[in-house]
C-alpha cells in the first residue's frame, strides 16, 4: 500500500493484524509527526522495518527525531529504493529464524 493518508495506513496496519508476518514502512513525513501511526503499529504487535530514501541524519536536525525508530524491528536509511529490498530481506531472514527455532 502507498498512501498519503495518515488514516488509510492506520486502518491497512490494523487490518493486518492476524494476517501478515511483517510491515516495511516509509512513514515519510510522518516519522516526526505521527503518534498515531506509531500507536497503531504497536496495537498490532506485527514487527516492522522503517525505511527512508534518503539519509535523514544528512538532512534538517527536525528529520533526525522518528517516532518509530525506538520499536521498529530495524530502520534503514540512505540507501535510495535500495533500502525496500534490504528491509525485506531482513523481514524474511528474520522470520524464517524464528520459524526454524520453533
Amino acid at each position: 500500500l502507498q498512501s498519503n493518508s495518515e488514516a488509510e495506513l492506520i486502518n491497512a496496519i490494523h487490518d493486518g493484524w492476524q494476517k501478515i508476518d511483517a510491515i516495511i514502512i516509509n512513514p515519510a513525513a510522518f516519522t516526526h509527526t505521527s503518534i498515531a501511526l506509531r500507536d497503531a503499529l504497536l496495537s498490532v504487535s506485527i514487527p516492522f522495518y522503517e525505511v527512508h530514501i534518503t539519509n535523514v541524519y544528512a538532512r534538517e536536525p527536525f528529520r533526525h527525531k522518528s517516532y518509530f525508530s525506538d520499536v521498529a524491528q530495524g530502520v534503514i536509511c540512505g540507501l535510495g529504493a535500495m533500502g525496500y529490498q534490504a528491509a525485506l530481506t531482513a523481514a524474511i531472514s528474520t522470520l524464517q529464524s524464528e520459524n526454524n527455532s520453533n
